[in-house]
């Protein structure tokens, strides 16, 4: 497995419940410009619409060498899930504040892409607060532990 893409701003902006893994229907141009790391996630999110999942703002840069072939990089991307997964995200999507966005991009096994996907609960601000608190402690503990050992 080859990490591709990563959205750090996840873990920050929302608690995470649950992950799956989905493949993604690209266009060849796509999957060369994705192998080149040329992805980002930093705002895309994913939307149930009937029995299909879409990939939504995830910009994949238009590849140099495809010329007239080449793809729209902000295009809806379908993601291939398995119909039973499908109706789960539906059913908890519609639910108050969950929401469906990707963690990262990467090549799996067989050269295929996929993409992780956390259900997740967007963070309130005094949440964020804390989470950054909780981050500072942890790390002045272990600075403090790795200074005595010393």
């Amino acid at each position: 497995m080859k990490n591709v893409a990563l959205n750090k701003t996840v873990s920050h902006d929302y608690v995470i419940l649950e992950t799956f893994e989905a493949g993604l229907a690209l266009v060849g141009s796509e999957v060369k410009s994705v192998r080149a790391g040329r992805v980002s996630l930093k705002e895309s999110y994913a939307e149930v619409r009937g029995a299909e999942v879409f990939l939504v703002k995830c910009h994949i840069s238009p590849y140099e060498a495809a010329n007239i072939f080449n793809h729209d990089p902000l295009r809806e991307r379908k993601l291939l899930l398995h119909r039973r997964e499908i109706r789960r995200l539906a059913g908890k999507t519609r639910e108050r504040g969950l929401t469906l966005v990707p963690t990262r991009l990467y090549i799996g096994d067989r050269g295929r892409v996929k993409l992780e996907l956390a259900l997740a609960r967007g963070k309130r601000e005094h949440e964020k607060r804390e989470t950054i608190k909780k981050r500072d402690t942890d790390r002045e503990i272990r600075a403090a532990l790795k200074n005595r050992s010393r």
